[in-house]
């Protein structure tokens, strides 16, 4: 009886340590940089994080006009057209509207605005259960996408855009 005992709490302590291992799995991290397109001097950074299911970014940016801008998740990775158009139009895996996130439909890829104070500087910081880091699933992975920063602000309306006009800011989600 006794071995049968140890043998229990060896096995349930096993379980649990693995459950508690996965859980660090889950954490992981990408940093990228921003280039500057459309002739604009805009830089910046993106750090995106997944923990416990969620996926936090946080950009940073300067050389931005003053004012509201729109930051999307495109397509592709490439940034290597001089305007920023090689990124495609907004990641729309599940084929929705064009939109503002959490309310009616919209893009994977809308994230939304944000404002570049006087001298050019902005920041953004999202949280969403619906993205992750490389798991493969075409609904949710960001990898091999882009990031692109728009001179204007998303309207939420214009189909299927935003009407945030040029793209000045493009970094590929690559590990």
């Amino acid at each position: 009886m006794k071995k049968i005992v140890i043998s229990a709490v060896l096995i349930l302590a096993v379980i649990i340590g693995c459950k508690t291992s996965s859980k660090s799995n889950d954490s992981k991290k990408l940093s990228l940089t921003f280039e500057a397109k459309s002739g604009s001097s805009v830089a910046g950074t993106a750090t995106f994080t997944q923990k416990d299911g969620e996926v936090t970014l946080v950009a940073n940016f300067t050389g931005l006009t003053p004012g509201v801008h729109a930051i999307h998740i495109h397509e592709k990775s490439d940034c290597s057209a001089a305007d920023g158009t090689s990124t495609g139009g907004h990641w729309n895996p599940t084929f929705k509207n064009h939109g503002k996130w959490g309310v009616g439909d919209y893009h994977k890829g809308d994230i939304g605005n944000f404002t570049a104070d006087e001298n050019g500087k902005g920041s953004i910081t999202f949280t969403t259960d619906e993205w992750d880091i490389g798991s493969g699933d075409p609904t949710r992975d960001i990898l091999n996408h882009g990031i692109i920063v728009h001179k204007g602000k998303d309207d939420f309306t214009t189909q299927p855009t935003g009407d945030a006009g040029g793209r000045v800011a493009c970094t590929g989600i690559i590990k």
